[in-house]
């Protein structure tokens, strides 16, 4: 049952009472037809509007409209999706889910499709207001469970904002009995060298920011580590190192973000795997109550680092791009040549994608063999 309130109304989900008539914004819209048709074929667009148009609920939506097209797409473009760890969530409190950023749209979304499917609640998803490019992708996201998170303010509104988010989160987690999944950093680690910011963190106190340890651990904090075993944006992140390296001041445009986003949601990403940590209530409550503000979210930030890192999911490419990065056959017992063969030739591939006026190819082979390689060097300096 939902409380009906005015107070988050700037960055809510939909409530339920208002699915109908977002329902109907969208079907009249065609931008969204033309966004939407490629993902639902063979279904035809009078059968989808139907479907859609008897959602009454953001369950009903997720079920019959999410989740369907979610399955069809892990069936295209991964070779098998799974989570483990289920046994760490403690199915009597509600949580908020902080995990490694791989893909803009996709981590959230297979996240939820694994809660389907094990006949869970699924979380409410922070995404950030750069992406809402279009009133309807908006309309889409509050339907589909998503809060917003707003970066485009000033520096003078930033803290009101960044309040108002915590309140909005705590409300959800503590009050409604919602879990929510949330990104450990703005944007995705390119390099895959997975960093919580403490700005996260320093937000999710603003609730109460005279007792900071407490207020994080009323959220029953769980990391989650998400492994792709192929980026399908591995090029396009390659050649935005490359972009900044040569000009500082590059920034992508709102197309780059829709090419991130289409490339990610359509391109192969072999195997994937979900992986929780440990709640870490019990390994932030040794922090000593009289540790500076700063230095707690430090030593709660490797906290939750140490935990996501332990849980990775590692493939050949890895083992592979190891080696590579750092020199040396260290893992060739995890490999065959033939493996080592297929990463080298698939480098090769994903370069000559990148279309810039130079391409300086080792540079960017560099680049992406970190971003396989990354992930086990951090797992294997965790302590």
């Amino acid at each position: 049952m939902e409380t009906a309130t005015t107070l988050f109304d700037d960055i809510r989900p939909l409530y339920d009472n208002e699915v109908p008539e977002t329902i109907a914004h969208l079907l009249a819209n065609d931008y969204f037809r033309r966004a939407v048709e490629p993902f639902i074929k063979p279904l035809p667009w009078e059968q989808f509007s139907a479907v859609l148009q008897a959602c009454k609920t953001k369950q009903d939506f997720q079920g019959n409209i999410i989740y369907p097209v979610m399955k069809r797409l892990t069936e295209k473009t991964t070779t098998a999706m799974s989570g483990e760890g289920w046994d760490k969530i403690d199915e009597t409190s509600s949580h908020l889910f902080i995990s490694n950023h791989r893909d803009i749209l996709l981590d959230a979304a297979f996240f939820n499709v694994l809660l389907f499917d094990k006949a869970k609640p699924t979380t409410e998803i922070a995404i950030g207001d750069n992406l809402l490019i279009y009133p309807w992708i908006e309309e889409l996201v509050r339907l589909n469970k998503s809060f917003i998170v707003k970066r485009g303010v000033s520096v003078r509104q930033m803290l009101e904002v960044s309040r108002h988010l915590s309140d909005y989160i705590h409300d959800t987690v503590r009050n409604r009995n919602q879990s929510v999944w949330i990104a450990q950093r703005e944007g995705r680690a390119k390099d895959s060298n997975d960093k919580t910011q403490a700005s996260l963190l320093k937000m999710l106190t603003l609730h109460d920011s005279a007792h900071p340890l407490e207020t994080l651990m009323h959220l029953n904090i769980i990391p989650l580590s998400i492994s792709y075993e192929y980026d399908p944006c591995d090029y396009l992140k390659a050649k935005e190192f490359q972009l900044k390296r040569d000009d500082p001041d590059h920034r992508k445009t709102n197309a780059d973000d829709i090419e991130n986003m289409i490339t990610g949601i359509m391109g192969f990403k072999g195997r994937v795997r979900f992986r929780f940590g440990h709640c870490i209530n019990s390994m932030i409550s040794h922090i000593a109550t009289d540790t500076g503000r700063n230095e707690l979210l430090d030593k709660v930030a490797a906290i939750i680092d140490q935990e996501i890192y332990r849980n990775y999911t590692f493939f050949p490419v890895n083992y592979v791009a190891y080696d590579m990065m750092i020199g040396g056959n260290r893992f060739e017992a995890e490999y065959t040549a033939e493996e080592q063969q297929r990463f080298d030739d698939y480098l090769s591939t994903q370069i000559a994608k990148i279309d810039l006026p130079v391409t300086d190819d080792a540079f960017l082979r560099r680049k992406i063999t970190e971003m396989y390689g990354n992930t086990l060097k951090n797992y294997l300096e965790t302590p």
